[in-house]
């Protein structure tokens, strides 16, 4: 069981560690403490193989394992420490179509509009629009209902919207 345990966690590991990687950095923007939590997710996955049930996703389960450990550590931290080292690398003057989530993963103002979110608006836009997440397995992973995942991600939207807008990135719609 245990070489059994082992191949499957670390064919997980293979399928979905840098995944979960990403997650957990936009959630500290810290790449050595994402490095961490990204290694205690799969030791805790180890660890409770025998509570996975083989009807779930295991992505989904990893996913949520990760959340709750991020959370955790988010929890233990000052909030002043997690904005720290976030600098905006200039503005645009583009304006965006309606979906403004499109914007490419790898834009550093979208990464640093989505830090200056609550937790749950961040979260809810990292795993639904980012992540690809759907509705469902979004709220798996945070434990929440699916109509509290709609509602959430339609405020955090909103919210990504004026904080887009606030740093000049986008501009108001006329």
């Amino acid at each position: 069981m245990t070489s059994e345990r082992k191949s499957k966690i670390t064919e997980w590991y293979q399928q979905h560690g840098d995944s979960i990687f990403r997650y957990i950095l936009l959630m500290v923007r810290d790449h050595q403490q994402a490095e961490d939590l990204t290694q205690e997710t799969f030791i805790k996955a180890f660890r409770h193989y025998e509570s996975f049930e083989r009807k779930a996703n295991p992505k989904t389960w990893l996913f949520r394992i990760a959340h709750n450990l991020t959370v955790d550590f988010i929890r233990k931290q000052k909030p002043l420490e997690l904005l720290k080292e976030l600098v905006l690398l200039g503005k645009s003057t583009n304006t965006f179509p309606e979906g403004i989530v499109e914007i490419r993963e790898n834009s550093t103002e979208l990464y640093h509009a989505l830090s200056q979110l609550k937790g749950p608006h961040r979260e809810v836009i990292v795993l639904r629009k980012i992540r690809e997440f759907s509705i469902q397995e979004t709220g798996e992973i945070l434990n929440w209902s699916e109509s509290k995942v709609k509602n959430t991600l339609s405020r955090a939207l909103s919210a990504l919207e004026k904080q887009l807008n606030k740093e000049g990135i986008i501009h108001e719609k006329n």
